[in-house]
This record gives structure tokens, C-alpha cells and sequence, in this order.
């Protein structure tokens, strides 16, 4: 009777796990909601029309980081701009390089990949609505062992 009771707990506790991570997985990026715009708020919007929006881009471990400045800035989550937006990507850290691309659907009026480093950044202005999931790629120069990582990311573009 005791074997059979733990079973059952055993299975329901799996139940409850494997349930919650298909949930989670279902919602796992914001570009595969159907209204992507209603997740963007005042701390996850980055800049204005008339105040750029500054990305930070940094080799982070075995990967890369993208963090906007933003009230609610943290490193590889959703944020916003509003089109017409001027986004300035800079690297974060010395000596490192950056290219950011957003492959055949861009939010800008190139296709161009965004290129930059720790002495000159890169900018460009966000003009299509819509959300986009991006690669964001980071290199330090001289070092010997992971030099490089990258990281996807999101941004929702709003009218």
C-alpha cells in the first residue's frame, strides 16, 4: 500500500512538471504571440522620437548579452521602441566587438547587420511595426579560450 502511494505522488508531481514546462514553452518568445504590442509597457520601452534608445551589447559568459536602457533593463528579455526611434547599439565592455542581425525581416530600412565595437558604435532607426527576434554576436579581442558567444533576442517596434 505504501509502494502504491508514492507512485502516486511520483506521478502526479511529474504531471504538474511536465504541464508547467509545456506551458512555459508555449510562450516561450513574445514574436510568437498574436499581439506581441500589448507586452510592451513604460519600464520594458526603450527611448522615444526624440531620445534614442541605447542597446548594450556584451560578451556574457559562453554567450553574448543585449540589454536596453530601460527602467526594467535585464539582459535578453523583450523591449520596445516606437518607430521612428533612433537605436544606438554600443558595446558594454572594453575591447570588444559586436554584430547584431536581424536576418531577412528588419526593422529598419536595410537588411544591413549592425556592426560595432567598444570605440564605435552603430545606429539605426526603427521605421516597420512589428516584433522581431534578433542574433546578437560579441568578441573580445586577445583572449585565448571563448572569445566569442551570441544570444537571441526581441524587440516589438509599436506605431
Amino acid at each position: 500500500m505504501r509502494n502504491k502511494t508514492w507512485l502516486l505522488i511520483i506521478f502526479v508531481l511529474c504531471s504538474a512538471m511536465l504541464a508547467s514546462a509545456q506551458k512555459s514553452k508555449a510562450n516561450q518568445y513574445a514574436c510568437k504571440e498574436p499581439n506581441a504590442e500589448t507586452l510592451c509597457n513604460a519600464a520594458n520601452t526603450c527611448g522615444s522620437d526624440t531620445t534614442p534608445c541605447t542597446v548594450y551589447v556584451k560578451k556574457d559568459g559562453g554567450g553574448a548579452s543585449v540589454t536596453p536602457r530601460t527602467t526594467d533593463a535585464k539582459s535578453n528579455k523583450l523591449f520596445c521602441v516606437k518607430a521612428g526611434t533612433t537605436i544606438n547599439f554600443e558595446a558594454k565592455s572594453k575591447n570588444t566587438g559586436f554584430v547584431v542581425d536581424y536576418g531577412p525581416k528588419s526593422p529598419f530600412d536595410s537588411d544591413d547587420s549592425i556592426q560595432g565595437g567598444s570605440k564605435k558604435g552603430d545606429s539605426a532607426v526603427a521605421k516597420n511595426p512589428g516584433c522581431y527576434r534578433f542574433s546578437a554576436g560579441a568578441c573580445v579581442s586577445g583572449a585565448i579560450y571563448g572569445m566569442c558567444g551570441s544570444q537571441m533576442a526581441e524587440m516589438v517596434v509599436t506605431k
